[in-house]
């Protein structure tokens, strides 16, 4: 990926969380500014999942093998004949059915037994989702500064592509695919930057951007609304296609703030 320049030949620096840091252009046009330090650090996390995930491979391909070399490709039919020796080993002279109906009838009762507490627990982590994707659109810095529409309605329309993975609030795109940062790479987006995401893809986006020409929720499309004028911020430019930069330079009745 290219530095970005400037008009005089060096390369532009963007401020994040007091550091300065080279900005990069993205093979679809995109810029960002890129953690050298954060990407290198990532990388040897990533690095270490990979060994992890391959030693796992390994340890699990060795306890395998005797199964292997015995002959013994059928696991359903490998585990009935271990659970009946298993039987015969514990002198239970008993058909290995009845031994799994005994079984399963000690299962269920277990499972009636603490259904209640299963149910409860299911409502609290329920409460716990809505409260932090709930909390992330009520708390939106993005929401607040550059969407006509408030923040209840916001997650009504992309609350569904955000939920809660190890205590964080973690987003998907319209594929299914998690959102990851364009500033930290191999890290997953942060609330706003996710929502800024969905929001870029979303083909009603003019409709909710302050400034947009339009009124907020209940806008209609078309050249109505504002008077043909509109106002977009830098951010909302820097995050347009290369073609949508061009065209909103070009348009007269654009004007980019910052």
């Amino acid at each position: 990926m290219p530095f970005k320049y400037d008009a005089d030949g060096h390369i532009v620096l963007q401020e994040v969380n007091g550091q300065k840091l080279p900005v990069f252009v993205h093979p679809d046009g995109k810029e960002a500014p890129l953690d050298g330090d954060g990407t290198v650090s990532t990388i040897g996390r990533l690095n270490a999942e990979a060994k992890g995930h391959r030693e796992a491979k390994e340890a699990a391909e060795a306890a395998l093998k005797p199964f292997k070399d015995a002959g013994l490709t059928d696991a359903a039919a490998a585990a009935k004949a271990l659970l009946t020796v298993k039987n015969l080993d514990d002198k239970k002279l008993v058909d290995a059915g009845e031994v799994e109906k005994v079984k399963a009838e000690a299962i269920k009762a277990v499972e009636e037994k603490y259904a209640p507490i299963v149910a409860e627990r299911d409502q609290l982590q329920g409460a716990l989702v809505a409260e932090k994707v709930g909390g992330s659109f009520a708390r939106s810095q993005m929401i607040a500064e550059k969407l006509a529409i408030p923040a209840d309605l916001v997650q009504a329309r992309f609350g569904d592509a955000f939920k809660v993975e190890g205590g964080n609030v973690v987003a998907y795109d319209k594929g299914g695919n998690k959102i990851f940062s364009r500033s930290n790479p191999g890290e997953v987006a942060g609330f706003d930057e996710a929502l800024g995401v969905l929001i870029e893809q979303y083909p009603y986006r003019d409709q909710i951007l302050k400034g947009s020409g339009a009124n907020g929720g209940g806008a209609s499309g078309g050249n109505g609304g504002g008077g043909g004028k509109r106002a977009i911020s830098r951010a909302q430019f820097e995050s347009m296609s290369p073609a949508d930069q061009s065209a909103a330079a070009r348009d007269q009745n654009v004007t980019i703030t910052d």
